[in-house]
């Protein structure tokens, strides 16, 4: 059992952590363009979804940290491709192709990453189309931009009051140390990849939930804000309900950027058929919550408890459901 100083202080920890204030930047970007109400496409969720007549075209893009491409070059390409197939499936999508921006001193330097987003492309059967390449500079950097489709979306928008917070991570694998990339992919059958992405487009098209994330590098709780805030609901997050693998500390675990992790909003008679899809693939899926009308988002074990953010006093990502009609925009 936490106790309530425990829990408090776990509750400090994730708010100062680097991936959760990373996602305050997304409001300062927001704002420098302009973004308002007044735009048709939704800002703030993990791919902007581009209505084109009987579906939705997506169109993401993942920057990667310059420490990260340079401590692990092969795993940062590999990432490329996992990363944004993830944003594509969290919105109920399947990926088309995608396109890479790669900067490095040196053909050398380039190599390994390039080795590295092939090896996905190949893995996850998403083509590299295109990109652009500068291998003359003196700084690496590398982004990898997406193209897929969805017939029915699931978005960050339309969690509602009474749903269950469902977390869904595959937990077959290790940490890519030094980071906190939980990687469960690398060494994985590309049809069982293939197959696991394929369970949320199937979840959208059935009607089995409308809301979902994947949890990104602001770990789970991070994540379960930004839907949220999104949504313009509050969050209950039970902390002993989490699927974990037994090993890992629990710290470090909310902090963690899992390759394959999802949180959806499910209505409460719809849980058990969301969950039977991912445990049938072998993927732990569990409730770990409650979405609640309010604006606040706590963390619980046992009878403790502690809010993490409230969005009544201060934005996170400044995203959040409009009041005209189905336009969600970043505020």
């Amino acid at each position: 059992m936490i106790g309530q100083a425990a829990i408090s202080a776990l509750a400090e920890r994730l708010r100062r952590s680097s991936g959760l204030a990373a996602k305050g930047d997304i409001a300062t970007v927001a704002s420098a363009l302009g973004l308002s109400g007044e735009s048709a496409i939704a800002v703030g969720d993990d791919c902007a979804a581009i209505p084109d007549g009987d579906g939705y075209t997506l169109f993401a893009i993942e920057g990667f940290m310059n420490e990260f491409v340079a401590g692990d070059p092969w795993f940062a390409g590999w990432c490329g491709v996992m990363v944004n197939v993830s944003d594509i499936a969290a919105m109920g999508g399947r990926p088309i192709a995608v396109v890479n921006a790669i900067w490095s001193d040196g053909e050398d330097k380039a190599s390994p990453v390039l080795n590295g987003l092939k090896s996905a492309s190949r893995a996850f059967g998403v083509p590299v189309v295109g990109g652009h390449t500068n291998i003359r500079s003196e700084r690496g950097q590398f982004a990898v931009a997406i193209l897929g489709r969805a017939k029915k979306l699931l978005t960050s928008f339309d969690a509602l009051p009474g749903d269950r917070l469902i977390a869904a991570i595959d937990l077959r694998g290790r940490y890519r140390e030094p980071f906190s990339n939980w990687e469960a992919a690398t060494d994985a059958p590309p049809e069982r990849l293939r197959g696991d992405l394929e369970i949320l487009p199937a979840i959208a098209e059935a009607g089995l939930a409308k809301a979902a994330k994947d949890i990104s590098q602001g770990g789970i709780i991070g994540t379960a804000a930004m839907l949220a805030e999104c949504s313009g609901v509050g969050l209950s997050v039970d902390l002993a309900s989490i699927p974990k693998p037994d090993h890992v500390d629990l710290e470090r675990w909310l902090l963690t950027f899992p390759s394959f992790g999802y949180l959806l909003s499910v209505r409460a008679d719809r849980v058990e058929d969301t969950l039977a899809r991912f445990r049938l693939r072998g993927i732990a899926a569990t409730p770990i919550g409650d979405v609640t009308a309010g604006t606040t988002v706590s963390i619980s074990h046992g009878t403790q408890s502690e809010t993490i953010w409230d969005f009544a006093r201060s934005a996170l990502i400044g995203c959040g459901s409009s009041v005209s009609g189905k336009q969600r925009v970043c505020a």
